[in-house]
């Protein structure tokens, strides 16, 4: 019986299976990048706000500390937003007639609270606790990023699981001593700059991290990996 179809036949079909094949996967490679991209997290974006506060010139200019906004942020899953009375604690005597903060004197005399959009958004489905976090030694700058460098509040990294898994896999990576978490500036320890705790000193050479699991007990890997650690 003569052959029906010509050998090259099967060269084409090998090459549309491959060539499927390469175009499945770069479909399934170009949907993990959008996923990952500030067009899906938002980081790096900068939301409008009533008010255009900058944490650069509170934090960095006037040396506010992280607690006197976020009052609730050492024994409260909620790092607390500030009541508009917090802003006029300084702003009743200081920028009383500037026109970018009429909406805070307005929430001030109505009563009625600004409506600040949340930068740092978590889903619904998701537990985070700031409190644990903090009195753990991770540092807010971990996190929020460079908050005393921002004019205007952005989110800094994309907060999906895989970048929460990543710190949680490797804690001792991001310890600092209790009393550094709200300090911006603060740096690892090094050779040059040690970094002394209970009377030790520590550098690359003795992990710091590895130290602090013990001295804050911190749960391991095992736990903090844990599905329900976060799914509740």
């Amino acid at each position: 019986m003569p052959q029906i179809f010509h050998r090259s036949a099967n060269t084409l079909s090998r090459a549309t299976i491959f060539g499927a094949l390469f175009v499945l996967a770069f479909l399934i490679w170009v949907g993990y990048m959008i996923q990952g991209s500030p067009y899906i997290t938002y980081a790096g974006v900068r939301k409008p706000q009533p008010v255009p506060f900058s944490h650069q010139h509170h934090v960095a200019g006037l040396g506010i500390d992280c607690r006197y906004c976020h009052t609730s942020v050492e024994n409260s899953s909620f790092a607390g937003i500030p009541p508009t009375r917090t802003c006029m604690n300084c702003h009743s005597q200081i920028w009383t007639n500037g026109a970018l903060l009429e909406p805070v004197r307005a929430s001030y005399r109505s009563g009625e609270s600004l409506q600040w959009t949340r930068v740092n958004q978590l889903p619904d489905f998701v537990y985070f606790n700031h409190s644990i976090h903090v009195n753990k030694g991770v540092g807010c700058n971990t996190c929020h990023g460079p908050v005393d460098q921002m004019p205007l509040m952005y989110q800094q990294e994309s907060l999906q699981m895989e970048w929460c898994l990543g710190c949680h896999r490797e804690p001792q990576n991001n310890l600092r001593p209790r009393e550094q978490v709200f300090n911006m500036r603060y740096q690892p320890p090094t050779e040059a700059n040690p970094v002394t705790v209970d009377g030790r000193k520590f550098t690359e050479q003795a992990p710091l991290g590895s130290y602090l699991i013990k001295k804050y007990q911190v749960r391991s890997v095992g736990d903090i990996t844990s599905c329900n650690t976060c799914h509740r």
